[in-house]
């Protein structure tokens, strides 16, 4: 089940049921964003969760589509455990298209002019950037970079733009307070399951799934409205 909620009041905005799978909860998110904003007018100023909305895909579309502010966790394989230089390493130039090493040397996607021009696409939606061999040969940092015989090589999303405004988010208090808020989606499917007893679904298929959340967010929903909502005082007799 997939939840999205308003971290302020707790209170859950749509639901959609999907299988534990990363793709499909990706899918759910974006159903629900934009059936939220149909039914109610309502667009997230900032999207909280975990990894699996860390993706380059989902947050070019939560970036550059719907101008929300992703305080999630970065899905990030940019860094290397052996030691040597990562992606942070290297300064990107959006001019140029082209990263400099720690050295000063340039890594491009191509080193000739091209007829037909290319895209510089790879598989996977990456662009690919190379030193040349000369460079990594007599670099003095070449233990630390590329300890191999082949010259240095990035593999880069071309959505790397929008991770990056994750990174630059990520220290920030309201990044950090969203991120102590995240655990409010928690409680709710703790809840579901504990107090609901709902950790098996009754009805069958994809329909009685969406009914059966349905229900269940309706009910979560009452009881937080129950304690928001202030009650009347007693009337005083005179």
């Amino acid at each position: 089940d997939n939840y999205l909620i308003d971290l302020k009041a707790s209170i859950i905005m749509d639901v959609e049921p999907t299988r534990a799978i990363r793709q499909a909860e990706v899918g759910a998110t974006k159903t629900m964003i934009d059936r939220t904003e149909e039914r109610f007018g309502l667009k997230p100023q900032r999207l909280s969760g975990d990894s699996a909305y860390g993706t380059a895909e989902i947050l070019n579309w939560i970036v550059n589509e719907k101008n929300i502010a992703p305080h999630v966790a970065l899905f990030d394989k940019s860094e290397r455990d052996d030691g040597t230089f990562g992606l942070s390493a290297f300064r990107f130039d959006a001019n140029t298209n082209s990263y400099t090493c720690p050295a000063g040397k340039l890594l491009v996607q191509y080193r000739r002019h091209f007829t037909n021009q290319r895209t510089g696409i790879v598989f996977g939606n990456r662009r690919q950037y190379r030193a040349e061999r000369r460079d990594c040969a007599a670099c003095p940092l070449k233990a630390k970079c590329c300890p191999g015989p082949n010259p240095r090589k990035l593999s880069v999303s071309v959505h790397e733009a929008a991770r990056d405004i994750v990174r630059n988010l990520r220290d920030t208090p309201e990044y950090l307070q969203s991120r102590r808020e995240r655990k409010k989606v928690e409680m709710l499917f703790a809840h579901l399951k504990r107090i609901l007893r709902m950790g098996r679904l009754r009805l069958r298929g994809p329909c009685g799934a969406r009914d059966e959340f349905t229900l269940a967010a309706v009910a979560q929903n009452l009881r937080k409205l129950a304690k928001l909502i202030p009650m009347p005082q007693p009337a005083m007799a005179v």
